[in-house]
């Protein structure tokens, strides 16, 4: 892979050579299923195929949301998929999501099993299932909720695949990228610091799913929690990012959310799985791993 100018596109790209990189093993330019595999199925009415990145977390937050409020028919089940192990290839998951990316969601409380895919999609499906829960019913408020929330799904990808990737995952530090990305993404936080210097939350008054998309990207990046780059990108001067992120983050629901299908970091931040509300308190990779010691 090159980084020079002396590069010079062919007339018709080949997939000829592995693109390099933390991903180079997973990365392919053609769709579907690369091997059978069936999806296993909990007893909740939601099923949730999933990982604990900043897309992840947007829906096992909304869900914990959800059963906070008192709403029984969010139980799920959240099952983990390794998609560095090229799970989200398998048959069953490409089934629900033909994007092959997490998070989706398959929804069997009806007689009709339906598949949601695209975190923003999920977000979105869960409000209105649940009336309109975290999402204003109309009006100026329901946009405004709407537009953040579109934000968002625009926006991530230049901070993940984007600034992430060239910061953190290429296998070469190239200049150009990073700088070219570094600034969209402090314009991003610009704009959500501008936002939150009139508001609490991004809709106005009310926490809202708006939010919950937001704040796993932007609220982990400010807090130093994505690509070890808050250093770099100066977070700490986004003071209306920094209380909206601290606001949002002791929120119990987010606390638990946010380690449903954890792979990374403290064990007692990792929940593989989630399938019973007990597993908070039980099954946390340090509970497990302390468990094995015992036995």
């Amino acid at each position: 892979m090159s980084s020079s100018s002396d590069y010079t596109p062919p007339k018709v790209w080949a997939w000829n050579k592995a693109s390099g990189g933390r991903f180079a093993n997973i990365n392919r330019p053609i769709a579907g299923a690369t091997h059978d595999k069936e999806l296993p199925v909990g007893r909740h009415p939601l099923q949730l195929y999933s990982l604990g990145t900043p897309n992840g977390q947007k829906v096992t937050i909304m869900l914990e949301e959800l059963l906070a409020l008192g709403h029984a028919g969010a139980e799920y089940d959240a099952w983990l998929i390794r998609i560095g192990e090229g799970e989200q290839f398998g048959s069953g998951f490409v089934a629900i999501n033909p994007n092959s990316k997490i998070p989706a969601l398959l929804d069997r409380s009806g007689a009709k099993p339906i598949r949601v895919f695209e975190s923003g999609a999920i977000l979105l499906y869960l409000a209105e299932k649940f009336g309109s829960a975290f999402l204003p019913r109309s009006g100026a408020e329901r946009a405004e909720c709407l537009s953040w929330l579109f934000w968002q799904m625009g926006s991530a990808p230049y901070l993940g695949g984007g600034f992430g990737h060239f910061y953190a995952y290429a296998p070469s530090k190239i200049e150009y990228a990073i700088d070219r990305f570094a600034m969209e993404t402090k314009r991003q936080l610009d704009v959500l610091d501008r936002r939150l210097a009139e508001t609490e939350y991004l809709t106005g008054d009310d926490y809202t799913i708006a939010d919950m998309a937001v704040w796993p990207w932007y609220g982990g990046l400010a807090k130093g929690l994505l690509y070890g780059a808050g250093e770099f990108l100066a977070v700490q001067d986004y003071k209306n990012v920094q209380r909206w992120a601290d606001t949002i983050g002791e929120r119990p629901a987010v606390k638990r959310g946010r380690i449903v299908n954890r792979l990374q970091g403290d064990p007692k931040a990792q929940l593989h799985e989630r399938h019973d509300a007990s597993d908070f308190e039980l099954r946390t990779q340090d509970k497990l791993a302390a468990k094995n010691a015992a036995d």
